[in-house]
């Protein structure tokens, strides 16, 4: 299978915003499906260097890498994005390594051993990039826990799989219409079915997404497929408009009972 994902050049640098870089990686397999792949890196402030989603590593990016500062922190985002830990951690042998809920038995299951640092916390940054970096784990999938990450200075929140948006030209023909049919095609990117159907709790998945809206992200970069440069408050709101359209429904069915309780007082 071809690695090319349509998003060459792969495995360099590619820069978003002042402190700010994606990676794009080769396609792996998910689901017998060739997944194009995405790394974002961070400076922080102190120049430690943060990667979420590490993808594949190459002698030459592990060189650009250490020219932008000491990497020294590498994010697991939840339990299907860890493949390429182990590479990196060899790599950088001081550099920690935090996951979400569910990345070690993921891979324990799939024969893979991987050693964790940490555990990303479920409400609230790291201490060690706290000021610049906020997250969140999404609540509501007892299977699917995410952590997601707003980058302040450039205003950019960082997904992993709650959105796939794929590029169905970049795609083998023979795969396109199974993206169509699932739905998350580039014309209308949105959460996978098969995730959705995870989230039972739908309160606290919207109680959550609204969070991310209010952060206000210019940009949201996504792990698969075209990533939003910009207007990313409204791509929220669209991939996700049908787990919003309830609360919004609530809340105003909430004002109308308030103002008529106010009337009554009158």
């Amino acid at each position: 299978m071809t690695k090319a994902t349509g998003y060459e050049p792969l495995d360099t640098l590619k820069p978003v915003a002042d402190g700010l870089w994606l990676i794009d990686g080769p396609a792996i397999r998910f689901m017998g499906l060739p997944f194009s792949t995405r790394a974002t890196v961070v400076r922080l402030e102190n120049g430690d260097v943060w990667v979420h989603s590490p993808t594949h590593l190459t002698d030459g990016l592990r060189a650009e890498l250490d020219a932008l500062g000491p990497v020294r922190h590498l994010i697991a985002p939840n339990w299907i994005h860890y493949a390429h830990i182990a590479d990196w951690q060899a790599a950088w042998p001081e550099a920690e390594a935090w996951g979400a809920p569910g990345v070690a038995e993921r891979a324990a299951k799939k024969g893979l051993e991987l050693s964790l640092d940490h555990d990303l916390q479920w409400d609230g940054a790291e201490l060690l990039w706290t000021g610049q970096i906020d997250q969140l784990i999404v609540r509501g999938s007892k299977t699917h826990r995410e952590a997601v990450f707003f980058h302040r200075a450039s205003d950019t929140l960082i997904l992993t799989d709650l959105i796939e948006a794929f590029e169905t030209e970049k795609l083998p023909v023979w795969m396109r219409p199974l993206v169509w049919i699932a739905g998350i095609d580039d014309s209308d990117g949105k959460m996978p079915p098969d995730m959705q159907w995870t989230f039972r709790d739908k309160t606290a998945l919207a109680e959550d997404l609204e969070r991310m809206i209010g952060w206000g992200p210019e940009r949201v970069i996504l792990a698969h497929g075209r990533w939003y440069d910009s207007n990313g408050v409204a791509e929220l709101e669209r991939a996700f408009r049908r787990v919003l359209r309830g609360r919004v429904w609530d809340r105003a069915l909430s004002d109308v009972k308030a103002r008529n309780t106010r009337n009554e007082d009158l």
